[in-house]
């Protein structure tokens, strides 16, 4: 096998090990700001399901584009270790937007609870 097809396969293994192990720490990390959103566990695994097969569909597909990328360095390692860390910038930059958006979902939730108490507050007045 050619040498730079052993780099391709190589850095296909790494990348997709890689995507589903951050995509697993997602799972973990976001199942209890979900729960504090929904209050409802069975709603929780839904969403989170559905936000893990969104991460891993985008983060895979960009991971792919990558892949191919015709990155020059002095030597196959040099070239490889440049498109493992573009990798790793991928997958940190796709966990915190993650992180962000579970972030912002349980805020909005907590104002909205926030406008009803005061709202029954202000009616049993």
């Amino acid at each position: 096998m050619e040498a730079e097809t052993t780099q391709y396969l190589v850095l296909l293994a790494v990348s997709i090990g890689l995507t589903f192990l951050v995509g697993r720490l997602l799972v973990r990390a976001g199942e209890p700001f979900l729960l504090e959103v929904f209050h409802d566990q069975k709603v929780t695994r839904s969403v989170n399901l559905l936000l893990s097969v969104l991460f891993h569909l985008v983060t895979l597909g960009v991971l792919a584009i990558i892949s191919v990328a015709d990155v020059e360095g002095y030597n196959a390692l040099q070239t490889f270790v440049i498109k493992l860390g573009v990798v790793l910038l991928t997958l940190g930059i796709a966990y915190g937007i993650s992180m962000l958006v579970l972030i912002r979902v349980r805020e909005r939730r907590r104002s909205d609870e926030i406008s009803e108490h005061v709202q029954e507050r202000l009616a049993d007045r």
